[in-house]
């Protein structure tokens, strides 16, 4: 498997969480946050996201996703599905959207367990348990098949502490609400790419690179279904070029 650092870049993993937009009949909704003044990415407006820790490695909560398969997608010898459960961890801890199916095959939060999981959420991130022990207690299976992958992106030599991160897009599980209230982030809120980067623009949000070209991509799906579809179709990947990887954009897999 891949090192999860190497010097000082660390494997990290993010996700786009994307709804119809409430009340029209076109348009998606995207969720995204504002970091706090410190820590990494100070200030900027992101998606939820983080690390990929050793304790990711956690096949069995991914019955949908053979890890062989799931490396390919992403262009790597094997454990690729790390990803997919670090992505779903971070956006319960950063979020609280569950991206997760129950034994009876339904997806997202049940009414009569969303008490005991917000519970589970907070000794989460308290570290008083685990994710994939969270899962377990809760009977509860990742929806990797609902975890599409996205880009591949690099932080630049210019930064002290760099990141390799994948990205990924989900649909908002129906019932549930994305909420913003860890220490790592001060504000959320449900965007439309179009306005996020208008927000941009006229120096309200600072973003990134990798944060701009996503919304770029995503303010021209006309819903989730088609948003899912053509993104798991891959038909969404950009030819790579050199004044993209001066950005930090990775090839999206080394055959594309």
């Amino acid at each position: 498997m891949e090192p999860l650092q190497r010097e000082n870049i660390r494997l990290a993993a993010t996700v786009m969480i994307v709804r119809d937009k409430p009340g029209a009949a076109t348009g998606i909704e995207v969720f995204m946050m504002k970091r706090p003044g410190r820590g990494d990415f100070p200030d900027l407006h992101v998606f939820p996201g983080g690390k990929v820790e050793e304790s990711d490695w956690q096949p069995g909560l991914c019955p949908d996703l053979a890890d062989t398969e799931a490396s390919q997608r992403l262009g790597i010898d094997e454990g690729g599905l790390r990803y997919w459960v670090a992505v779903a961890r971070e956006c319960f801890e950063e979020c609280g959207v569950l991206l997760a199916r129950s034994a009876d095959g339904s997806i997202g939060i049940p009414d009569e367990k969303r008490g005991a999981l917000e519970a589970s959420r907070q000794r989460l991130l308290k570290e008083q348990t685990t994710w994939h022990g969270m899962l377990k207690y809760h009977q509860l299976t990742i929806v990797s098949d609902r975890l599409v992958y996205f880009s591949h992106w690099l932080t630049p030599p210019s930064v002290p502490r760099r990141f390799d991160t994948r990205f990924f897009l989900a649909a908002l599980p129906e019932g549930e609400v994305a909420l913003s209230d860890t220490q790592e982030t001060i504000t959320g809120e449900w965007v439309e790419p179009a306005q996020a980067l208008a927000n941009h623009q006229q120096g309200l949000w600072q973003m990134i690179d990798p944060t701009l070209r996503s919304l770029d991509t995503l303010k021209d799906f006309a819903n989730v279904d088609e948003a899912l579809a053509e993104v798991k179709a891959e038909a969404h990947v950009r030819p790579w070029t050199s004044a993209l990887g001066s950005q930090g954009m990775q090839p999206f897999r080394p055959d594309f």
